[in-house]
């Protein structure tokens, strides 16, 4: 099996890292984490760059990239900001969605506005008793002649209050079903009345922003359905498997400037008359992280690679997931111990990236659910 980048993925990787330098340099992201504030200026160097086009059919105004051209936007905007990743890809994984299960008349509809930066997408879909066990969602849509009413709070809603954001939450219509056959998807503006956000102080990815969501009888067009009244899981379903790919090759991407940011402190910082990295102690952990990302990059690799050949991949992107979240939890907090008191300071990036660290192993499918579906893969029925 060969996994070689085209010369117009290594172009795109390029071009990517040119534009983060130029849009969102060290000092820039530091502030921005500081300010718990949104990248809009980058997100529109996103957009003029066409990098939200890539993975979407030319029908459609997109660029027709696949899951490996996402993969490299992914692990190399996470290089810079894991926090920042997720204002892309939340996005996108939204819209994705709608190629996959809105109809044709709203694809016309959506699209056009959310490729030309005019709108943002997130996803609203945990509740405070409701994040693992989706099956305990209480937020609920009732058919009011051509409207839909929406009641219920969500919680860890990432990019919510984003300017021009258009949620994307995950409802129950049938209240007596099985969530599998009783959940839809809706389109709800963050604007909308009755929609109310309230921005949470959390650890870290500052910037994305996390709220909690309530809805006091919304009213929203019967079009804002997506898939079909019921049909929710069917649309979580679509973009799974480009999800969590992407979501590995984010923390690949994380979990690689840690490393470097250790390397180079090792080489640079001195003790007893040597840098540290000669120290045999730290020479092994930075070889420890060191092959660790290699391990996680190459099982990611392999998933995205599966997943672009149309190959049934559940198996290889749920292990791809797993360890390369881990990965980066684990070398964030090695890369801690080699800076000393330099990598607990706000000054330096390794205190952010061991910050925004601790939410891999949660989002997108916690550690413990990506287990239970592998063990289940290998016939075990685990709950």
């Amino acid at each position: 099996m060969e996994m070689e980048f085209s010369e117009e993925q290594n172009m795109l990787r390029e071009s990517i890292r040119k534009l983060m330098d130029k849009h969102a340099p060290p000092a820039k992201l530091r502030q921005w984490d500081k300010d718990r504030a949104y990248p809009y200026e980058l997100y529109d160097a996103w957009v003029e760059a066409g990098l939200l086009r890539m993975p979407f059919p030319e029908a459609y105004g997109g660029l027709g990239g696949n899951v490996i051209d996402m993969a490299i936007i992914a692990e190399e905007l996470s290089y810079r900001s894991a926090d920042i990743g997720m204002c892309y890809g939340g996005n996108i994984f939204c819209g994705l969605n709608l190629v996959h299960k809105a109809s044709e008349e709203q694809k016309q509809f959506w699209l056009p506005q959310f490729l030309d930066g005019k709108i943002r997408f997130s996803i609203s879909m945990s509740e405070p008793d409701a994040g693992s066990d989706i099956g305990a969602m209480r937020t609920n849509a009732r058919r009011d002649g051509d409207d839909y009413i929406i009641n219920g709070q969500k919680l860890w809603a990432t990019s919510a209050g984003a300017k021009n954001n258009v949620i994307n939450v995950y409802v129950k219509t049938d209240t007596k079903a099985h969530y599998r056959q009783g959940m839809s998807l809706f389109l709800v503006e963050h604007d909308r009345p009755g929609v109310k956000l309230r921005k949470l102080d959390m650890l870290g990815r500052r910037c994305a922003g996390t709220y909690e969501v309530f809805f006091d009888e919304v009213r929203v067009p019967a079009d804002r359905l997506i898939g079909g009244e019921n049909k929710g899981w069917d649309v979580v379903m679509a973009g799974l498997q480009v999800e969590r790919v992407t979501a590995a090759a984010g923390a690949v991407g994380a979990a690689q400037a840690i490393v470097d940011l250790a390397i180079q402190f090792a080489k640079d910082r001195r003790q007893f008359g040597k840098p540290i990295g000669n120290n045999q102690a730290i020479a092994h952990m930075l070889a420890d992280m060191s092959t660790e990302v290699e391990a996680a990059r190459s099982l990611m690799w392999r998933a995205a690679w599966l997943v672009s050949a149309n190959k049934n991949a559940l198996r290889e992107i749920t292990m791809a997931k797993l360890f390369a979240s881990e990965a980066y939890v684990k070398v964030a907090n090695q890369g801690m111990q080699v800076m000393g008191g330099y990598g607990y300071n706000a000054e330096f990036d390794m205190e952010r990236y061991f910050r925004d660290c601790r939410a891999a192993t949660v989002a997108a499918g916690t550690s413990q659910i990506q287990r239970n579906l592998i063990a289940n893969l290998m016939g075990f029925k685990v709950t």
